[in-house]
């Protein structure tokens, strides 16, 4: 295929998005949940866990890309933490062989990615941000490019996560940046106010941090990707991923991004421990933040797509909104991700672009990593070796309506698969749990003793080679 004719790729990757935290997945639900008129009978419920119905988010620019594309509504993470979702993506396979454990380990130099395949194809392949390829090694590089060439970029920078800022610069007792990032802020004289404001806030809360607008991270890391989206030559086929630090913990946000929610109701979180230990207004003013900066990566995610139509690519533009993982934000008494529950292992997957189908909502199951085919197919290139990534290309198409019979996630010592309905999990400290999310999507009631048959079913498909995906 020439290479004026393939697509470009711009994907928007943030950090920790729960896939149910987005506008026009809140307008589908609670359309789901109105009342049904005399004589009609609606569905209520349904496997993508109909939980947070009504939650006040504002996410424009990424509604109207749904609306122009395919939104998936069961879509999981191969692993639900940073590093080993990530490198399910760039490698192509599923966590068991991505050989990316947890946090603890770099990226393998010997693995082959995508971003090598596309490059070599001819692609000018970029990335911003966070890309936790070498999160157990703590360095970047003042100008981010440590081993972005050996990852298979042509260019890019890639900067610390939020945590990682401060830890990596304050971890030999004095403020040494390890990264663009806190190099950036230590040239302004903002550093010591980030780590200190850091320091004091913990990861809950939630008052406005001290930096400026344009030294937010989030801001900071989008100007960057787009001055190189800007200078891209022309008529060549690019690929730029951008990695934004938000909606992570800490739930830090500018004084300008708390003023526009400080006063918006939350539903409090699911099934909280009544504990004492946030209240909640407390829990309230976390979610106000968590969805200011979600509403910022919106925004920033439009300043991006005006650039691409400025540049006349908009109609050859393959444009792609996901997320490593989710986050619990107090249901079930947990934060973070690192779980088997839907709020941590679902993330938001829409697609949109030229030959992909316009406004469609689809309930096929898919995994994030199944990304890294369906960009491979898309410009031409061959399968990654020993890859377990299946391209979307036929769903995307309105070809086929279903994707796999079962997804996978796990982490550690715990493994879930899940299809459609059911989702197995086998922990080492829990033992075997089993939820009906067609009639549980909170996941509060283990049918694991009551199901037999379904457990047995499912077993095998705990582990890839157990059964067919």
């Amino acid at each position: 295929m020439p290479s004026d004719e393939r697509p470009n790729f711009l994907i928007f990757l943030p950090d920790q998005h729960r896939y149910d935290w987005l506008s026009v997945h809140q307008s589908a639900r609670a359309e789901q949940h109105r009342p049904a008129a005399k004589g009609q009978q609606r569905e209520l419920g349904g496997a993508d866990g109909g939980t947070n119905v009504g939650l006040p988010v504002r996410t424009p620019v990424i509604d109207r890309l749904a609306a122009r594309g395919v939104r998936f509504t069961r879509a999981i993470t191969p692993s639900p933490l940073c590093a080993p979702a990530r490198a399910c993506l760039a490698s192509g396979k599923e966590y068991d062989y991505c050989r990316v454990a947890s946090n603890k380990v770099d990226y393998p130099l010997d693995q082959p990615t995508y971003y090598q395949a596309l490059r070599e194809a001819g692609y000018r392949v970029c990335g911003v941000g966070k890309f936790d390829l070498h999160k157990a090694t703590l360095d970047w590089g003042l100008a981010g490019d440590r081993l972005l060439r050996e990852w298979g970029f042509t260019e890019g920078i890639d900067n610390e996560g939020k945590l990682d800022a401060i830890a990596s610069a304050t971890a030999g007792g004095t403020l040494e940046p390890k990264g663009p990032y806190m190099a950036y802020l230590h040239r302004r004289g903002l550093a010591e106010a980030h780590v200190a404001d850091f320091r004091a806030r913990r990861n809950r809360g939630t008052d406005p941090m001290p930096l400026p607008d344009d030294a937010y991270c989030d801001n900071w890391l989008a100007a960057n990707g787009l001055r190189f989206l800007e200078r891209f030559p022309r008529g060549r086929p690019w690929h730029l991923v951008v990695n934004f630090t938000g909606p992570h913990s800490p739930f830090d946000v500018t004084a300008a991004m708390r003023a526009r929610w400080q006063d918006v109701p939350f539903p409090p979180p699911i099934a909280a421990p009544e504990d004492g230990s946030l209240t909640l207004a407390e829990h309230v003013a976390i979610r106000q933040n968590y969805a200011a900066m979600i509403e910022n990566i919106d925004r920033l995610c439009g300043r991006f797509l005006e650039v691409v139509e400025a540049r006349g690519e908009l109609d050859r533009t393959v444009v792609i909104y996901s997320s490593d993982h989710g986050e619990m934000l107090g249901d079930h008494g947990r934060w973070g991700k690192s779980i088997y529950y839907q709020p941590s292992v679902g993330v938001p997957l829409i697609v949109a672009g030229p030959d992909i189908q316009s406004g469609v909502v689809s309930d096929a199951l898919v995994s994030l990593h199944d990304l890294t085919a369906t960009l491979l197919e898309l410009a031409g290139v061959p399968p990654l070796p020993e890859m377990d990534s299946r391209s979307l290309l036929p769903v995307l198409r309105g070809e086929r309506r279903s994707h796999r019979e079962v997804v996978r996630s796990g982490l550690g010592g715990w493994r879930m698969a899940f299809d459609g309905r059911y989702k197995l999990v086998r922990d080492e400290q829990e033992g075997t749990l089993l939820f009906d999310l067609e009639n549980d999507p909170t996941e509060l009631r283990n049918l694991a003793a009551d199901r037999p048959e379904v457990v047995a079913r499912l077993r095998p498909s705990l582990t890839p080679d157990g059964a067919a995906g």
